[in-house]
C-alpha cells in the first residue's frame, strides 16, 4: 500500500523547515530522490539543512521574507534544478496561488489541485461545500470591514460563546475564545494580526464554541484516477491555545458505526472537490458512541502534523502516498483493503513553559536525548541547534504504538520521562502528567481538558527531587572546580585549615520563578557528602558513586540516604549536569525530571540593580502592539505592549497600579528578552 513514485521528477525542494521538512527529506531519500532544503538566515545550520543533498538560502529570519516568499521558493527551484515541491505543512501549504505557481513554472506540486485547495482555503467557503456534500455545519459570520458595531451586529445570531478564527491557515494561528460581546473587538484584532502574520491573510470569522466537544479527524487520501479512502480518524482534543499537544488514533470515542459514518463524510467532501493527495477534514464531535453529533470545521489540504499515528496504526507511509499521487500513480489499493491494527499515541514537545501561560522558551539545546524505549522521534532539532524566537516553539514529536491503549500511553510516558533536554524549558513535564492523568485513560477527554484540569500546568518534580537536583547541581560544581585546580589533590575534600561554617552554594531559578535555594555541604573521604538544602530543610548524605563528564556535561551517580539514618540501601540516582558556558546556568536531568538552577554571585556587585519600573519583555520578540502612552494611569493587569515570539503574541501588562512615564519601544521594534518595555511609576496619580 505503498507504491513508489513514477520517475517523472528525480528531485524534491522541501518549502518548509523544522520537524517536517526532515520528515519529507527522510522519505524522499529511502526512494532514492535527491533532495533540496531551503532556509533563512536564522536556519542557516539547522537539522534540515545538514539532513538534504542541497540547500539553497531565501533570505532574512522573518517568515515573510524567506519562507513565505513564493519568488524566492521558486527562484530556489531553478537554482538547485529541483523539479518538484513539497509545501510541508504551515507557510505555503494551503495556498491556491503557490500551488499554480509552481505548476506554472513546470514544477511539481506534491499537494492537491489549486481549485481544491481554493475550494477549502477560505473556511467559510469550505463550511458551504459541506454543506452541499451533507455535511453538518455549525452557525458562523464572516467579520470583514473595520466597524466594531458591525463585527458585533454580524456575530449575534452566532450567540456566545463563540470563536473567531482566521479564514485562511490553521494549527490553532487566529484563533481567539469570546465569551461577552465587549471583548469582541479587540479578539478581532488580535486574530487578525496573528493571522496576517502566519498565513499573510488577515480575513477572520466568528463560529459557535462548543466547549464539550471532541477535535476528531477522519484522514482521507485521493488519487487523480478516482479512487479516494479514508484512514479512520485522529482524536486531537488534548488543546492548549486551540492547538493540539497530545493526539491518538483511535479515537476512544468512536464506535466502527460511527467511524464509517464520519468516513464516509470525509470521502465524499473530498470528491465533491475533486482532491487529489493527502488531506484532513476536521470534525467537532459531541458525544460518544453511536449517537454522537459532529459538525465540519475545515479541511487541511495538506500533511497534518500529526500523521504518524495514523502511519503507525494503518501501517502506511503518508509522505510515500504524497509523492506517488504527484507522480500519478493509483493508490493501488480500495477501502476494503485497510484494516487497523492496535493504537498509537502522540506527543508535541514545545520549548515554553505551561506554568508562564505557555511563554515559549529560546538558546541553544545544550543537550537532546532521547532515551531507550521503544518509540518513535519525529525531530526539528539535533543536540547544539539554537531554538529560535522566530518561528513555531515545535522541537519534536514523540510516537509510541502498542495494542491497546493504556500500553501505547504508558510507552509515551515513560519515553518522555528519559528524554534528556537542557538549554530550554517545555512541557515535557506536563505531557507525561496528561498521559497519566485518569480522566485520559478513561478516554474522557475533550477540547475542555486542559482548561478543566489546570493542576497538570504545574506539573513537575516534587519537593524531594528538587532538593536532590540542587544537590547534584552543587556536587557537580565543586567538582568541576577541584578537577580545574591544580592543587586539589594535595588535601581531602573538604579539608579546611581553620573553623568555619560549611561551605554553601546559593541558586536561582534563571526565570526568577522561585525563591533562592542554598545547599550547604561538606564533603568526606571517598566521595562522601552531606549536605542540607534551604528553606526545604531537606537533608541528605551519601556518596558520589561515580562521575565522568563529556562536554559541557557531568554525570554523576550518587547513592543517597534520606535524613540521618544510613542504615539500609541507598537510593541510585543517576544524573546528568549540563552547564550553559554562556549563561552559566546549569541543567539537571534525572528519570523524568529536570531542574534549572542559576548559580548565585558569592560577593554582591556594588551598584548592581535589577531594572525595575515596568515590565521586562520575557522573552526575545517583536512589537505588534503598544496599548498604553506617556501620562497614562493604568491598573494591574492591564496590557501595556503585545509581543509576538514564536509565532503567538503575549500580552505584557502591569504587575500594580502606576502611571506610565515612558515608553521604550514602539511597534516593529524587535526587543531582546529582560527588556524594559515601559518605565511606570508606581502609585495613584
Amino acid at each position: 500500500m505503498n507504491p513508489a513514485p513514477l520517475p517523472s521528477y528525480t528531485s524534491v525542494l522541501v518549502a518548509n523547515r523544522g520537524e517536517i521538512a526532515r520528515r519529507v527529506i527522510r522519505t524522499a531519500r529511502e526512494l532514492g530522490l535527491g533532495t533540496v532544503a531551503v532556509y533563512s538566515d536564522a536556519d542557516r545550520d539547522a537539522a534540515h539543512v545538514r539532513d538534504a543533498d542541497a540547500a539553497v538560502r531565501l533570505g532574512p529570519a522573518p517568515a515573510g521574507a524567506s519562507y513565505l516568499d513564493v519568488d524566492r521558493i521558486l527562484a530556489a527551484a531553478r537554482a538547485s534544478g529541483a523539479q518538484a515541491v513539497h509545501p510541508g505543512y504551515g507557510f505555503l501549504s494551503e495556498r491556491a496561488d503557490v500551488a499554480r505557481a509552481v505548476v506554472d513554472a513546470g514544477l511539481v506540486w506534491i499537494g492537491p489541485p489549486a481549485d481544491a485547495i481554493a475550494a477549502m482555503g477560505d473556511k467559510v467557503a469550505a463550511k458551504a461545500e459541506a454543506r452541499a456534500a451533507g455535511v453538518p455545519v455549525l452557525p458562523e459570520a464572516v467579520l470583514d470591514g473595520d466597524d466594531p458595531t458591525g463585527w458585533r451586529e454580524a456575530a449575534e445570531p452566532v450567540g456566545y460563546p463563540l470563536l473567531v478564527k482566521a479564514a485562511a491557515g490553521g494549527g490553532g494561528r487566529g484563533m481567539r475564545l469570546v465569551t461577552r460581546p465587549e471583548d469582541l473587538p479587540e479578539a478581532v484584532a488580535a486574530a487578525r494580526r496573528e493571522a496576517q502574520a502566519a498565513f499573510g491573510d488577515g480575513t477572520v470569522f466568528a463560529e459557535r464554541f462548543v466547549r464539550s466537544g471532541r477535535h476528531v479527524e477522519i484522514q482521507v487520501v485521493a488519487d487523480r484516477h478516482g479512487a479516494v479512502v479514508h484512514l479512520g480518524e485522529r482524536d486531537c482534543s488534548v488543546q492548549r491555545r486551540h492547538q493540539k499537544i497530545v493526539e491518538e488514533a483511535p479515537s476512544p470515542a468512536v464506535t466502527p458505526d460511527l467511524r464509517r459514518r464520519l468516513g464516509s463524510a470525509a470521502v465524499e467532501l473530498a470528491r465533491r472537490i475533486g482532491y487529489e493527495g493527502v488531506g484532513t477534514v476536521e470534525l467537532l464531535l459531541e458525544g460518544t458512541g453511536d449517537d454522537a453529533r459532529f459538525w465540519f470545521l475545515e479541511m487541511n489540504t495538506r500533511l497534518q502534523v500529526e500523521h504518524p499515528v495514523t502511519e503507525a496504526v494503518w501501517r502506511v507511509d503518508l509522505v510515500r502516498l504524497q509523492l506517488a499521487v504527484a507522480a500519478g500513480e493509483p493508490l493501488g489499493f480500495d477501502q476494503d483493503d485497510l484494516a487497523a491494527q492496535g493504537h498509537a499515541v502522540e506527543a508535541r514537545i514545545y520549548a515554553e513553559d505551561p506554568t508562564r501561560d505557555w511563554l515559549p522558551s529560546t538558546g541553544a539545546l545544550l543537550r537532546w536525548r532521547p532515551g531507550p524505549t521503544p518509540a518513535r522521534w519525529d525531530s526539528g532539532v539535533e543536540e547544539g541547534d539554537e531554538v529560535s524566537p522566530h518561528y513555531d516553539p515545535m522541537l519534536a514529536k514523540a510516537i509510541a504504538h502498542a495494542g491497546t491503549r493504556e500500553e501505547a500511553a504508558a510507552r509515551l510516558a515513560r519515553a518522555l520521562d528519559e528524554l534528556e533536554v537542557h538549554g530550554v524549558r517545555t512541557n515535557r513535564d506536563l505531557l507525561t502528567a496528561v498521559l497519566r492523568e485518569p480522566s485520559f485513560l478513561a478516554g474522557e477527554a475533550t477540547t475542555a481538558f486542559l482548561d478543566d484540569a489546570t493542576h497538570l500546568r504545574a506539573s513537575g518534580p516534587d519537593g524531594a527531587t528538587t532538593a536532590r537536583h540542587a544537590v547534584a547541581a552543587t556536587l557537580a560544581g565543586v567538582l568541576d572546580r577541584r578537577g580545574e585546580d591544580a592543587l586539589s589533590g594535595f588535601a581531602p575534600p573538604g579539608w579546611r585549615n581553620v573553623a568555619g561554617d560549611a561551605p554553601h552554594t546559593t541558586w536561582h531559578d534563571p526565570n526568577g520563578a522561585t525563591e533562592p535555594t542554598t545547599v550547604r555541604y561538606r564533603l568526606e573521604a571517598r566521595g562522601g557528602f552531606r549536605a542540607v538544602v534551604e528553606p526545604s530543610g531537606v537533608e541528605l548524605h551519601g556518596r558520589v558513586a561515580g562521575t565522568h563528564r563529556t562536554g559541557p556535561t557531568r554525570h554523576l551517580e550518587l547513592e543517597v540516604h534520606d535524613g540521618d539514618d544510613a542504615v539500609g540501601v541507598a537510593t541510585r540516582l543517576r544524573c546528568t549536569c549540563t552547564t550553559d558556558p554562556a549563561t552559566g546556568a546549569t541543567w539537571v536531568s534525572s528519570h523524568g525530571a529536570t531542574t534549572a538552577w542559576q548559580e548565585a554571585p558569592r560577593f554582591t556587585e556594588h551598584g548592581a540593580a535589577g531594572a525595575g519600573g515596568g515590565p521586562l519583555a520575557p522573552v526575545p520578540g517583536r512589537v505588534v502592539r503598544v496599548a498604553t502612552q506617556v501620562g497614562d494611569h493604568v491598573e494591574a493587569g492591564q496590557t501595556l505592549v503585545v509581543l509576538e515570539a514564536m509565532k503567538v503574541e503575549h500580552r505584557i501588562a502591569a504587575a500594580e497600579p502606576g502611571t506610565v512615564v515612558a515608553v521604550l519601544v514602539a511597534e516593529g521594534d524587535t526587543v531582546e528578552a529582560h527588556q524594559l518595555l515601559v518605565r511606570l511609576e508606581e502609585g495613584a496619580p
